[in-house]
């Protein structure tokens, strides 16, 4: 599977500027499920900029939109 990073680039709400895993997703998922976390891309533009990923804020974030 051909990695698709400039259109992946295009959505990406990462803020940790130096990332070397942006617009890559397979490795960005995978650093993140390694360290109990969840990708940017799961959380609103204002949660992200916090860099709280963790599962936890997640679910705090997403209560009852479902």
């Amino acid at each position: 599977m051909e990695c698709k990073k400039e259109v992946n680039l295009s959505r990406c709400n990462c803020t940790y500027e130096p990332c070397p895993r942006k617009g890559v997703c397979c490795d960005c998922i995978d650093y993140h499920k390694k360290k109990g976390q969840l990708p940017a891309c799961l959380f609103p533009d204002d949660v992200e900029k916090t860099w709280d990923r963790s599962i936890a804020r997640f679910i705090e974030v997403h209560r009852g939109k479902c």
